[in-house]
């Protein structure tokens, strides 16, 4: 019984699948993190806000657990092995861990950095993407940077 894979015959080179790959594994891992930091945030809020903040947040951790399974998907269709442990996100991810717990107005600013971090993240996979014509990758990174762009808004809008 042989133990490889069947080729991957899809219309999309290996190498720019394996590029393409690379470049969703540090979406994953930026996506992942801000998961964690807007859950720690979620458990730790305080102040008048909090309500608020503490709904908010559950909303966009919901979310984002449901992101990375979406995206970590795609890196499975492309034919490659997805990050899963902290120490692949640690070096992959472009968004600094949360140190201790700030306040309310600091987790705010956090999220919103982090929110607009995955944008640029997302948008630098977007001419590999394109240029393998590979459309699902597209819609996932589209469908993505819609949402942190919308919630980067949300939580602008927040601090003023």
């Amino acid at each position: 019984m042989q133990n490889t894979a069947p080729a991957i015959d899809i219309g999309i080179r290996e190498m720019d699948r394996k590029n393409i790959a690379e470049g969703l594994s540090r979406l994953l891992a930026d996506t992942y993190t801000l998961y964690l930091k807007t859950h720690h945030f979620h458990w730790n809020v305080t102040g008048p806000q909090f309500n608020t903040l503490h709904a908010m947040f559950e909303a966009q951790y919901t979310e984002l657990a449901v992101a990375v399974d979406v995206i970590a998907e795609r890196i499975r269709a492309l034919g490659f092995p997805a990050p899963g442990s902290y120490r692949a996100y640690a070096k992959l991810s472009s968004i600094p861990e949360a140190e201790g717990v700030p306040r309310a107005e600091h987790m705010v600013r956090q999220l919103l950095e982090a929110q607009e971090t995955v944008v640029r993240t997302a948008r630098a996979v977007f001419p590999l993407v394109e240029a393998a014509n590979d459309e699902p990758s597209a819609d996932l990174l589209t469908q993505r940077m819609q949402v942190h762009e919308k919630t980067a808004w949300m939580l602008r809008s927040m601090l003023e």
